[in-house]
């Protein structure tokens, strides 16, 4: 509920159409850099949160194969950061199914929570299917709910080339760099 409210003070509101929510997340963090740094700072305790789930040893005269800390707290619990990992994937995968079964697109590249197609324009809206102004049912859809995907980048497809070229690496994963199109060294393709 913060981040939505937050957002909203930003101007990137929940019930935008597909157009007015690109707009108004493009330039969004200059519009208040007070809030967009609240935005920030409320998307790292989420990350952070569900990072604790699963803390790891750090330091602290740590031996392998004793206990750490982290495991005496009743908060370290790897199987929720598990399962919410889990369900997220499990959704993107259906999202990116449907999404070929209409279209017959498939992603060129995939991060965790990043996947990147190939389009004829540098919008969204020049490859997301829609139906009599609807986004297809069960895929993607333009959105800052939980659920709903937002526009990393765009970068052109002699970009993706020059770059695979430039670090000899056939496999780069494109969508670790997509967002500005800087890419500071290879990748396992992962």
């Amino acid at each position: 509920d913060a981040y939505l409210a937050t957002m909203a003070d930003l101007g990137v509101d929940a019930d935008l159409s597909p157009e007015d929510f690109l707009a108004a997340m493009d330039g969004y963090k200059e519009r208040d850099p007070d809030l967009a740094i609240v935005v920030s700072a409320i998307k790292a305790t989420v990350k952070g949160g569900l990072g604790k789930l699963r803390e790891r040893p750090r330091g602290e005269g740590w031996r392998p194969g004793e206990r750490w800390r982290a495991l005496e707290r009743p908060t370290w619990r790897p199987d929720i950061r598990a399962a919410v990992i889990s369900r997220t994937r499990i959704n993107l995968h259906r999202k990116i199914v449907k999404h070929a079964s209409f279209t017959g697109q498939y992603p060129i590249a995939i991060l965790s929570d990043c996947v990147v197609y190939a389009a004829n324009g540098p919008s969204p809206l020049d490859f997301l299917p829609y139906r009599d102004g609807k986004p297809l049912p069960g895929g993607f859809k333009l959105g800052i709910n939980p659920g709903l995907v937002k526009h990393e980048g765009t970068q052109t497809v002699l970009w993706g080339e020059e770059v695979r070229e430039k670090f000899n690496a056939p496999t780069l994963n494109l969508a670790r760099s997509i967002k500005d199109g800087t890419v500071t060294d290879t990748d396992n393709g992962e």
